[in-house]
């Protein structure tokens, strides 16, 4: 599959993912360049209590500002987003963020597909989708969320994930518009600078 962006600028990232994805995180983001134009956020299923420890991860192999999502906080560019744990995400338009304590979607809070969706809404075509190693089927849905908006979704290749469950049911269901090897991530990432 074409692993270049055709449908225009990016204006947001998004990516989730669930058991197995901490170790493709830790790939991606020592290799980004510093020029990012837009923000990341990032949905992985975590249990409370280890608030900080993905954000202390990150900010060790990032220059980006690497911050725990707060409520009403502005996304700038450049800047990564946590999703904290037992929280889910949502976009207003405004760009600010909203934490919300609603049910479980997936069995999961934070859910992978409600802050894909509630991106997709807001962001429509300037949006892409990562969706990464997991042992359940989060993420399906706003997957198809995104496409509908005119987003890119792309999908971590099941053969290069610990738990190819997730991605397996995207490729299924949700027919991803790029399929990537966890290697060639953060290329394909910093590729969407110019776009």
């Amino acid at each position: 599959m074409e692993e270049t962006l055709t449908h225009g600028k990016c204006s947001a990232l998004v990516i989730g993912g669930s058991a197995g994805s901490l170790d493709v995180l830790l790939e991606i983001f020592p290799n980004l360049s510093t020029r990012i134009n837009f923000p990341i956020i990032i949905v992985t299923h975590r249990k409370a209590g280890n608030d900080s420890l993905l954000a202390d991860l990150l900010k060790n192999r990032t220059s980006l500002m690497v911050r725990e999502a707060e409520e009403k906080e502005k996304l700038l560019p450049g800047y990564v987003y946590i999703v904290p744990a037992d929280y889910h995400l949502l976009i207003e338009n405004s760009h600010t963020i909203s934490l919300d304590y609603s049910e479980k979607v997936n069995y999961s809070r934070p859910s992978i597909d409600v802050t894909f969706q509630s991106a997709a809404e807001v962001f429509k075509n300037e949006l892409v989708c990562i969706l990464l190693s997991g042992s359940n089927a989060d993420g399906v849905e706003g997957l198809l969320a995104v496409k509908k908006y005119g987003g890119l979704a792309v999908v971590q290749d099941p053969q290069t994930a610990i738990m190819p469950y997730m991605p397996q049911q995207a490729l299924n269901n949700a027919k991803p518009d790029v399929i990537l090897d966890s290697l060639k991530m953060a290329a394909f990432i910093n590729e969407l600078i110019n776009k």
